[in-house]
């Protein structure tokens, strides 16, 4: 397999299921499905249509592609056409983070991460996340990097540590977590509080956005308060792992596990 094919194994998780019947099978059953890759010009019968129609209505990723493609990523086995990249690891439910709170019986501390591209940062806030005891990640299904060998491997062997949620609507997770009484901070160097300054010892999500574009507007506007990190004049940010390490050993502290 070449270094491109291993790429687009990598991207979603390592794992596929190729053939109609089986991945169509996979998406009514619920399967966990990163992202479909489809033949151009494939004849759309009900099967294929069937897929089409539950890509749609699950908000999964799916595209078209010349079919020696699909061939040479599945190193030529019978795929009709059909390609469903699937994860490597188990993803869990915004409730099993709930969970995870009350059986160690403490406050909820949840970090989401709007749109995340780089894989070394996700595993980087990981690594960070497990050693300060948080309960769980949460992070959107599309337009964002998965957990990927990458991740795993810069993670250190902690990925298993920190359960990770992976929702289609991430406004829709905030909202379930807003109404079982977690308060969302996000960092704003327009912010006239610092975090310094900021209790974070009740039920709290801390909200981190892409590296490029930072948190999408309608997350945003879901977030309740908004911090700043102080620093020198000439540098606008900071990468948010980063970011990420600085406010969640912040929380860790205000809890008192330090």
């Amino acid at each position: 397999m070449n270094e491109q094919n291993q790429e687009d194994r990598n991207k979603s998780g390592d794992n596929f299921i190729i053939g109609r019947n089986s991945v169509l099978t996979a998406l009514e059953n619920g399967e966990a499905i990163n992202r479909i890759l489809i033949a151009d010009g494939i004849k759309k019968d009900d099967k294929v249509r069937r897929i089409l129609d539950l890509l749609r209505g699950k908000g999964i990723r799916f595209s078209f592609a010349p079919r020696q493609k699909l061939d040479e990523i599945t190193e030529k086995a019978v795929h009709q056409g059909v390609v469903a990249f699937t994860s490597a690891v188990k993803y869990y439910a915004v409730e099993d983070l709930l969970d995870e709170a009350r059986r160690r019986n403490e406050a909820p501390f949840i970090v989401v991460l709007d749109s995340l591209e780089d894989p070394h940062n996700l595993g980087a806030i990981v690594r960070t996340a497990a050693a300060a005891g948080v309960h769980g990640i949460v992070i959107p299904a599309n337009r964002s990097v998965l957990v990927t060998p990458t991740v795993a491997k810069v993670a250190a062997g902690t990925l298993s540590l920190v359960k990770i949620v992976r929702v289609n609507n991430l406004v829709q997770a905030m909202k379930e977590l807003k109404a079982s009484g977690l308060w969302f901070y996000a960092v704003s160097q327009k912010a006239e509080k610092s975090y310094a300054e900021t209790d974070f010892s009740g039920p709290v999500a801390l909200v981190l956005g892409s590296e490029g574009k930072g948190i999408r507007r309608l997350v945003e506007e879901n977030c309740d308060f908004f911090v700043r990190i102080p620093m020198r004049a000439g540098v606008e940010s900071l990468n948010v792992s980063v970011s990420a390490g600085i406010l969640i050993f912040k929380v860790f502290n205000d809890r008192g596990k330090s």
